[in-house]
């Protein structure tokens, strides 16, 4: 696998190194040795997939609170996507700064997605599939979501909105929740029982 961290400390997207033959190619998609060689960490609680109908369609932008933070591990197995994460770690330089990755399976992408992070997509085909790692349990007690279209985020979605939940549709905006975003992501937090 080929590693290459973001602009968002802890965040990489990951390449396939792919051993090609007449058959097709072959490559390693996660190995806990390599994981951890980079620092991340390389636990998988649970592992998921989203099948989105329709081009267009947005999930997210979702996280979860200390102490259930979780990683991700993010791949499009069919069509594409635009996958946008946002840090929410309020004593990260690049706190509420986000990239964007476009993962499709052609190019055999997946992104890594560290705890105390957003996380969202827009399925850029009909039919898009994509897998999720997990490294904790979903715990709705400790779910959260940003509004994917927060005018303070900027996030810049490529395709007109098709299709979204009413869950993620009627997050509340960043300025009314953001002091209990800092205090629940804060490090300190973390430091008093929760999760790094």
């Amino acid at each position: 696998m080929i590693f290459i961290e973001t602009k968002l400390k802890g965040a990489y997207i990951i390449d396939l190194e792919r051993r090609e033959d007449s058959r097709g190619f072959f490559a390693r998609a996660f190995c806990q040795h390599e994981f951890s060689a980079h620092g991340l960490k390389p636990v998988i609680a649970q592992a998921n997939i989203a099948h989105n109908r329709t081009k267009g369609t947005i999930r997210g932008m979702h996280f979860q609170f200390p102490p259930a933070a979780e990683t991700k591990l993010v791949r499009c197995t069919r069509g594409g996507i635009v996958d946008i994460i946002v840090d929410l770690r309020p004593e990260s330089p690049t706190y509420l700064q986000h990239i964007e990755v476009e993962l499709t399976e052609e190019n055999g992408r997946s992104l890594y997605v560290p705890e105390r992070f957003a996380h969202g997509y827009q399925a850029l085909e009909d039919n898009t599939n994509t897998s999720y790692q997990c490294g904790q349990f979903y715990t709705p007690p400790t779910e959260g979501g940003l509004r994917h279209d927060d005018p303070r985020l900027g996030l810049k979605w490529p395709l007109p909105v098709s299709a979204i939940s009413d869950k993620d549709k009627v997050y509340k905006l960043l300025d009314e929740i953001e002091p209990e975003l800092k205090a629940r992501m804060s490090a300190l937090t973390l430091a008093g029982g929760g999760q790094a």
